[in-house]
């Protein structure tokens, strides 16, 4: 028997810190979007003539979502596989991103959150178990450190985005951002 046909074919090694950033930035967007619809909301409100009550439907209905499907992370990333679920949470979040900022109306603002609410939902979880997935048991608590980093550093960036993006950009820009981002 050839033993060049018991042979696997090697997998390319990834950098693992390459692989660290990479989740951090997705899950960077996904908290720095929540916090940037937060102080964004009065010019919501006033963008599509709804009052601030009504308004508020833009960050419960993507809560609600995100809420929804955290828990179910880990199955879904065990039927289609940790990776393709991540690419997968990444798109439609990234496109239903897009489509808020286009949105002209409340109700279509609240469907696509609603939207990007599932997509973001499972970034943090299913980020946090590629880490541990990706780097030696030794790195994991460094690994963790610096995903931690970007986590904690999006609230802080997402109110002066938020405020920024109403003065300086038209139309939906604090949407717009992400989209662009991812």
């Amino acid at each position: 028997m050839d033993s060049t046909l018991s042979r696997t074919p090697q997998q390319k090694q990834i950098n693992p810190w390459l692989i660290a950033v990479t989740v951090m930035l997705a899950t960077f967007l996904e908290v720095l979007d929540t916090s940037v619809a937060n102080v964004a909301l009065p010019h919501i409100a006033g963008d599509l003539s709804a009052g601030v009550d009504e308004s508020t439907w833009v960050l419960t209905s993507y809560l609600v979502s995100n809420a929804i499907v955290l828990p179910l992370t880990g199955w879904l990333s065990s039927l289609f596989g940790r990776k393709r679920f991540f690419m997968v949470c990444v798109a439609l979040f990234t496109v239903c991103s897009f489509l808020c900022g286009i949105a002209p109306s409340l109700g279509l603002l609240v469907f696509f959150r609603i939207l990007q609410g599932a997509g973001g939902g499972a970034l943090q979880p299913i980020s946090q178990a590629i880490l541990v997935e990706s780097f030696p048991k030794e790195k994991q608590g460094m690994a963790m450190a610096v995903y931690g980093m970007g986590v904690v550093v999006a609230p802080v960036v997402g109110p002066t985005l938020g405020a920024g993006s109403r003065t300086t950009t038209p139309g939906d820009g604090f949407f717009s951002s992400t989209f662009r981002s991812g």
